[in-house]
């Protein structure tokens, strides 16, 4: 493993070996050091990098078959870092199940400004962006509020949003739901239908979870009543633009068999 390091340009090559995955961390914070990173943004960064490569080596390439790591750093004329970890292997979407897997793109959320995610058949880039102005987010000391309840279907997930939800309490919901969705990359409802008249934070969260979503391909599909009030603040914030709302949509009036046709009347 070598380090390849030119001014703000920082970049390494690895086997997909998990046992290399400290020496990545290692080298670079060096570089991050050098380039004048704080210690807390330092390990915003190195959290999320870590998440980033650990998803390439356990499972871009299929078992035995081996395959190479990239990651590459640079620090912008604005002062943001871009880190990107790629691959050329084959992207495998987490499973649906909550269970500890699949929850690499959420702390890569949770710990960095920016994520994007490019696949293609020859391949995985996730590009890591650390702002000049990055400030730690803070929301893994907050539980989600008990309103918010998640529950797993085929190839999908439904979360169910009731009550106020506050803008102190947006980072929190926002976390539960992209824990759901494993960052985007699963398929996710959100169910509104039984949101308080305070909705704010829902709709920053929400923003949030499209962004997320858009990154890994999905779409969110939102249900909320056509006359409620956080429909309304959906479409003030330009939400509905960019999710799939949907109103409610009541159980279909059970319909009557069609009338039999009156016997032919036959002529002699």
């Amino acid at each position: 493993m070598t380090d390849r390091l030119a001014d703000h340009h920082w970049g390494v090559e690895i086997p997909a070996d998990a046992g290399l995955l400290s020496t990545v961390r290692v080298r670079l914070d060096e570089w991050l050091v050098g380039v004048g990173l704080t210690e807390d943004d330092r390990y915003d960064l190195l959290v999320a990098v870590n998440e980033a490569v650990s998803n390439a080596v356990e499972h871009a390439y299929a078992p035995g078959s081996g395959g190479n790591v990239r990651v590459a750093g640079e620090v912008h004329p604005d002062g943001s870092v871009h880190v990107v970890v790629s691959d050329d292997g084959t992207w495998r979407v987490p499973p649906v199940e909550l269970s500890d897997r699949g929850r690499g793109l959420l702390l890569m959320r949770e710990n960095v400004d920016e994520v994007q995610v490019d696949r293609s058949a020859t391949g995985t880039r996730v590009t890591l962006v650390m702002s000049g102005r990055h400030t730690t987010r803070g929301t893994y000391g907050r539980s989600a509020p008990e309103e918010v309840t998640v529950s797993v279907h085929s190839g999908w997930v439904e979360v169910v949003v009731r009550g106020d939800i506050p803008a102190r309490a947006g980072p929190a919901v926002r976390r539960r739901v992209l824990t759901a969705a494993r960052g985007g990359a699963v398929p996710i409802v959100v169910d509104l239908r039984e949101l308080g008249a305070r909705s704010e934070g829902l709709v920053r969260a929400l923003r949030a979870v499209v962004e997320a979503a858009a990154a890994a391909g999905n779409r969110v599909v939102v249900r909320a009543p056509e006359d409620s009030p956080v429909r309304a603040a959906l479409v003030t914030a330009g939400v509905d633009q960019v999710v799939d709302l949907v109103p409610h949509v009541s159980a279909p009036t059970p319909r009557r068999p069609p009338t039999p046709p009156p016997p032919p009347i036959r002529t002699r």
